[in-house]
């Protein structure tokens, strides 16, 4: 089968898929607890995919062109045994990556290692534990998390990444004491602009810290050289310390929209399929998933899909075409 293509010319690429909606953490700009406490309906576990039908879902997107999956949430790692699902998705010659707050990653580590796990985000908002805690609105501790970073290091679970999304007014100050952190350790520090994702998290544009500011910020400090993107569909921009100790990264979905090479789409853990993070609505396929018959049905219904896909939600942010509530982040995840 020819690779799939929506109507912008971009290629299924890249599937983020989402094991769980529960997380431990209740950072405010995703999961704030006043929305996702107690009272919450979380998905029934009889709703949740099965690591088979999360198989037989990416071996349904392999002839349309698909190469790398991630595994995301919620916070993945607190669904059981998340290593078996990382060998049945490695043993299929795809590239396994996975996104986790961390407060799990120093236990699992060498599990995922073992199973064929490419390569580890680690989201960090905060290196100082007071600031730390407020954003995540829990008690783990910032040490658990460099702990779970050390790990990935040393099972080679990398280059390992380091996710830091900023906000103005709450963390700016943390920036170059994450940079200071990680200099020199192999571990890349992102830095990402605040968005507008799901309908929960009270966003506003002047909570945004463009990453034009932040550069200009940490050029004070640090001697920093622009890289080259390694491929046009890659969400960051890349500098590094001219002096060869490491490399910051950046993502600026809302200064500097990058729709135009996106070859993302997104599976929640009850099987819709998403073609845009910012998107209303996904497109349930969990029938076709648990269906128990061959592939090819679910391949030709992901491509009609994908075909159709015109979605460009951070070049139009400004257009009343994108009030409708949006999905949230915890369900499909980041």
């Amino acid at each position: 089968m020819d690779v799939a293509l929506d109507r912008l010319g971009r290629p299924l690429r890249d599937l983020r898929i989402s094991v769980t909606d529960r997380c431990n953490f209740r950072c405010r700009y995703c999961m704030p607890r006043e929305e996702f406490g107690k009272g919450h309906d979380f998905l029934p576990k009889n709703e949740i995919l099965t690591y088979e039908e999360i198989r037989n879902f990416v071996k349904a997107c392999k002839p349309l062109g698909l190469r790398k999956v991630r595994i995301t949430g919620g916070e993945p790692l607190l669904r059981q045994d998340i290593h078996h699902l990382v060998r049945q998705l490695s043993s299929m010659e795809m590239e396994v990556a996975l996104t986790t707050n961390g407060s799990l990653l120093e236990n699992n580590a060498a599990n995922l290692a073992q199973s064929g796990l490419s390569r580890v985000t680690i989201s960090l908002d905060a290196i100082d534990q007071e600031v730390h805690s407020k954003i995540t609105d829990s008690k783990v501790p910032v040490t658990d998390i460099l702990d779970g970073i050390s790990a990935a290091t040393r099972y080679e679970l990398g280059p390992v990444k380091v996710n830091c999304v900023v906000q103005r007014g709450v963390n700016e100050h943390q920036i170059p004491k994450l940079v200071r952190k990680f200099r020199g350790t192999g571990v890349i520090v992102r830095f990402i602009e605040f968005m507008d994702v799901g309908s929960t998290n009270g966003w506003t544009q002047g909570q945004v810290v463009p990453t034009s500011e932040i550069i200009d910020f940490l050029s004070s400090e640090f001697d920093l050289t622009p890289l080259a993107r390694k491929s046009a569909s890659d969400v960051a921009s890349r500098w590094a310390h001219s002096d060869g100790s490491g490399e910051i990264g950046f993502i600026s979905s809302v200064s500097q929209p990058f729709c135009g090479d996106c070859v993302r789409a997104r599976l929640s853990s009850d099987g819709k399929f998403f073609t845009c993070l910012f998107t209303t609505m996904g497109h349930d396929m969990s029938a076709l998933i648990r269906s128990g018959g061959g592939t090819e049905g679910l391949t030709q219904s992901i491509e009609e899909v994908w075909s159709a896909r015109k979605d460009r939600y951070s070049e139009e942010r400004s257009s009343d075409a994108i009030s409708l509530p949006r999905v949230e982040m915890s369900y499909i995840g980041g």
